[in-house]
């Protein structure tokens, strides 16, 4: 079988404006991009795509080695659909979308060992922060607020087995001035 992780990054620039309390605009260009840099990290060896229409993030994953599918806009969820169905024309039979704002990520390839559906809430149980599936299971992306709940809906809808992990090195994302407190970039 043949896994691959898909990273969806819209962009450097203007990332995490909700941070803009704290965080000055280069500043959160800079933490959007060495977050993405540590989920590439533990998403290795794996093979990785960034879906995005961004070049500045299209430069940054050639300089990583990493291959990039566009993103034909229209927002996280068809960005993410678009990215697993690029990947499954090209021989991916399972797939791990990781979002890039994870600071305590430190290895995916785990999720893959699993036949059906993976959801990695965040610690809210609010958003979904890594799915791991087939890429042929047909399963809508509805990504934004309450999208655990709506994740774990389709994944029952669709009769695939379903395995929720609620792992704190996945679950920890980064949204909010305060989710930046307790978190230590581990080196």
């Amino acid at each position: 079988m043949t896994t691959a992780v898909l990273l969806p990054v819209k962009g450097f620039s203007g990332a995490k404006a909700r941070l803009s309390p704290v965080l000055g605009p280069q500043a959160r260009a800079d933490l959007a991009r060495d977050l993405a840099e540590r989920v590439v990290a533990a998403a290795r060896p794996l093979p990785i795509t960034v879906v995005t229409s961004d070049r500045d993030v299209m430069g940054w994953a050639d300089m990583l080695g990493l291959d990039v599918t566009i993103d034909p806009g229209g927002g996280l969820s068809a960005a993410v659909t678009s990215g697993v169905a690029a990947l499954a024309r090209r021989g991916v039979d399972q797939l791990i979308v990781a979002h890039g704002d994870l600071p305590m990520a430190d290895d995916l390839s785990w999720l893959a060992r699993f036949g059906g559906i993976t959801l990695v809430p965040d610690r809210r149980e609010d958003g979904t922060n890594v799915i791991c599936l087939p890429t042929t299971s047909g399963f809508t992306f509805s990504y934004g607020p309450d999208s655990f709940g709506r994740h774990r809906h389709e994944a029952r809808r669709l009769g695939l087995p379903l395995r929720i992990v609620r792992d704190p090195s996945l679950g920890w994302d980064i949204d909010f001035p305060a989710d930046l407190e307790p978190v230590t970039l581990p080196v």
